[in-house]
């Protein structure tokens, strides 16, 4: 009988308390399991007239079923978008642009809410609860922008200066060719006045420039720069490449490949003029992201004494290895001739950005004259200065060698703005210089920056460019 009533006990009171605690337990676990997690990336802090926004949805368990975008400010709130999706899964992706001065609502702060549902049962459904919560800024007033100067006269391949007035921007800059150069603060603190050094490339196309400035909560303006775009034609030649300098070069800038032949030998010197030309030109664009937000140069750039050009700005050269063609790329910059180890001088002031080895350009160095101009110097034998160091017109940077891609001494010479090459003969004028330089910045009542009197009657017209010996190439 005792036996009896113990499981009697057991199945009257044990087992039923049992299957009531896991089964309460088994809901306490379903009504805890987090609902939908949201995520808005880019970060959201201002609504503008026009802003995107990109959320990310994700359901703990089960699908994602439906998302609703509000937009709460005060007593009033406006539904950006409701979605119940389809195919619902764990993942969703919700793109939109919310149109600010439609919602009705006023500038200033407001809340954005995000509402979304899961497919997973829970006893108790609060599906109304935001899932994110995020404080904007409603900002629907573009900033100011007006166009005080620019330089009027452009070429491809050359550079040039808009200096312009905004107020109430977070991003300033010059289209040109494709391409988008910051601004720079420039005169008193409180003008809004801003300078903006824009390149146009070698193949850039004839038109449209214009100046940009935009808010923090996407709000534009842009103004059209009425400048005139010369195009210009630039040489090809032909570089025939011996296997001494093969060998020579590959040992040097591949060395994992030095005991190559044939057509490895090739092969490697491919991967050189290519990929390391590549990874060049991206090292000059991550230089130029540290410039000074100031103009660290004046008047016109020095050409190294007693030196001559030998290879000009923009050559396209088809490289030839025993009467075939392998290769065709673009030289930026100019190679200039002198003795050999001839002292390099700084073109003009400014701070040393970087001193060492740059694949194909071998020793080199990058000054930085503010506002995204810089000068590099290359296939140096030896450094004179060292990162960091700050170098007046004229100072030696170096020593001319023929270390990287290059056969014979000699130095390879680049003025960069923004990281793109431009010709280096507008920058060695001092008319140029004192006309496309000076006068946008003169118009706009800030300093010139061109200092001495300017160049004798028609020495402008004296290009130092001459025609190269085949023997050097980079």
């Amino acid at each position: 009988m005792a036996r009896i009533g113990a499981r009697f006990w057991f199945y009257l009171v044990v087992l039923p308390a049992l299957l009531i605690v896991v089964g309460i337990s088994i809901l306490a676990w379903r009504q805890s399991v987090r609902g939908v997690h949201a995520e808005i990336a880019p970060a959201l802090r201002f609504i503008g007239v026009k802003t995107p926004l990109n959320l990310s949805l994700r359901a703990e368990r089960g699908d994602v079923v439906s998302v609703e975008v509000r937009l709460v400010q005060g007593q009033g709130r406006v539904m950006l978008a409701a979605q119940t999706f389809a195919a619902p899964g764990p993942e969703k992706k919700v793109e939109l642009a919310i149109e600010g001065r439609n919602t009705g609502l006023r500038e200033g702060q407001a809340t954005l809410e995000v509402r979304a549902r899961d497919s997973f049962w829970r006893p108790l459904r609060v599906d109304d609860r935001p899932v994110l919560t995020v404080p904007v800024i409603l900002d629907f007033t573009p900033p100011t922008l007006e166009v005080l100067s620019f330089t009027r006269y452009l070429a491809q391949g050359g550079g040039g200066l808009v200096v312009f007035r905004s107020k109430g921007a977070s991003r300033v800059g010059v289209n040109a060719g494709g391409l988008f150069f910051p601004a720079f603060p420039a005169g008193p603190a409180d003008s809004g006045i801003l300078v903006g050094m824009l390149a146009l490339p070698w193949d850039a196309p004839r038109g449209g420039i214009s100046v940009l400035a935009q808010d923090e909560a996407g709000n534009a303006v842009t103004r059209p720069i009425a400048a005139e775009i010369k195009a210009r034609k630039f040489p090809v030649d032909v570089i025939e490449v011996k296997e001494p300098f093969l060998k020579e070069k590959v040992a040097e800038l591949l060395p994992e490949q030095a005991s190559a032949q044939g057509e490895a030998l090739v092969a490697a010197f491919l991967r050189i003029n290519r990929d390391q030309r590549k990874a060049a030109e991206q090292k000059k664009r991550e230089l130029a992201a540290r410039t000074q937000p100031r103009a660290l140069f004046e008047g016109a750039f020095l050409q190294p004494h007693n030196s001559k050009v030998f290879s000009n700005f923009a050559e396209t050269r088809s490289y030839r290895y025993e009467g075939r063609e392998i290769d065709v790329q673009v030289h930026l910059g100019y190679d200039l001739a002198s003795l050999k180890h001839s002292p390099v001088p700084a073109a003009n002031s400014g701070a040393v950005l970087y001193a060492g080895p740059l694949t194909i350009y071998g020793n080199a160095v990058v000054l930085d004259h503010g506002w995204g101009l810089q000068t590099l110097y290359a296939h140096l034998s030896s450094f004179a200065v060292k990162e960091g160091d700050s170098v007046q017109k004229g100072q030696e940077l170096g020593r001319t060698g023929t270390t990287g891609l290059a056969v014979g001494d000699h130095l390879h010479y680049e003025v960069l703005i923004h990281g793109i090459s431009v010709t280096p003969l507008e920058w060695w004028d001092g008319r140029w210089i004192r006309d496309h330089i000076g006068k946008p910045l003169r118009d706009a009542g800030l300093p010139t920056l061109v200092a001495g009197a300017p160049p004798a009657a028609g020495d402008e017209d004296k290009a130092p460019v001459r025609r190269r010996s085949r023997a050097r190439a980079r």
